[in-house]
């Protein structure tokens, strides 16, 4: 039963939403990566990411992207890895990340939401596991 599990909380894991010059989005114009990090000591094992978003739109109607399901076997202690691509016009969305992963057979998940139109310039800041390359970090 659910009531049976554990549910420890999450620490060191973050999501992180990047600049990148490689990754171009429809327009033409430079996209931006999402990045799974792994900032403690230990694997992580059999991580599922589920990504959407939702909100509305200026009509006010209801908005929600398709679910996105990434699978990793291993993300390796102190490690940065990139997950997906996303569209700057997405950004006035609510922007969902689901991790799940286990340690030592113990399962974690946790929800990392970046709200409407949190993920702009004024954002960025320094990612020490990305070499420091400016990003918008939820932990």
């Amino acid at each position: 039963m659910k009531k049976d599990i554990a549910f420890d909380p999450v620490t060191g894991v973050m999501v992180a939403i990047v600049p990148d010059d490689t990754v171009t989005t429809t327009e033409g114009q430079p996209g931006w990566l999402v990045y799974l990090i792994n900032d403690n000591d230990f694997p992580l094992e059999n991580v599922i990411v589920s990504s959407n978003g939702y909100g509305t739109n200026a009509e006010g109607e209801a908005i929600r992207t398709s679910t996105l399901r990434h699978v990793l076997p291993e993300v390796q202690p102190c490690a940065a890895v990139p997950i997906e691509p996303i569209d700057p016009a997405l950004f006035h969305l609510n922007n969902q990340y689901w991790v799940s992963y286990y340690v030592n057979k113990q399962v974690f998940d946790k929800k990392f939401i970046f709200v409407p139109d949190s993920i702009v310039p004024e954002n960025l800041t320094p990612i020490v596991l990305l070499l420091g390359q400016l990003g918008i970090l939820h932990n």
